[in-house]
């Protein structure tokens, strides 16, 4: 448990493990983002969980953060490459990748953001939320 309140404390690490993640998640679940930059830089849309908590972070030497948009950052691994998270440069909302937890496979995946922008070559079979960027960003305007 983390050490503020009674939320699960959440361990991820990078490929390589230069960089560790604690995050406080409630109830994790997975999101997809289907937006030109997240599928531009990870080569495919993006699985992510989402926390309102910046995690805590070992290894943070190793982090470095790309500025991706007006509203937005992007954080990786200097050593392995691993991406990290994506950050509202107002700190309300993390997307940490759900890859980085040994857990993660047993979140449900809940939530398509970004349909509009999904190209047609790939699907998933998972029946989830689905909202469009316009719906995006109403439910979080840029700062």
């Amino acid at each position: 448990m983390s050490p503020s309140t009674s939320t699960p404390e959440r361990h991820g690490h990078c490929l390589c493990g230069a960089v560790h993640l604690f995050a406080s998640i409630e109830r994790p679940t997975v999101a997809a983002c289907h937006c030109t930059r997240c599928r531009r830089w990870g080569g495919g849309p993006s699985l992510g969980v989402e926390t309102h908590q910046a995690p805590r972070i070992e290894g943070e030497q190793h982090v470095r953060v790309y500025d991706s948009s007006e509203w937005a950052e992007r954080a990786f691994c200097d050593q392995c490459g691993s991406h990290l998270f994506y950050r509202l440069k107002d700190g309300t909302l993390y997307s940490l990748w759900a890859g980085l937890f040994d857990d993660s496979g047993d979140w449900p995946f809940e939530l398509q953001i970004f349909m509009d922008e999904k190209p047609a070559n790939y699907g998933f079979a998972n029946r989830t939320r689905e909202m469009t960027g316009a719906e995006v960003f109403a439910q979080y305007p840029p700062s």
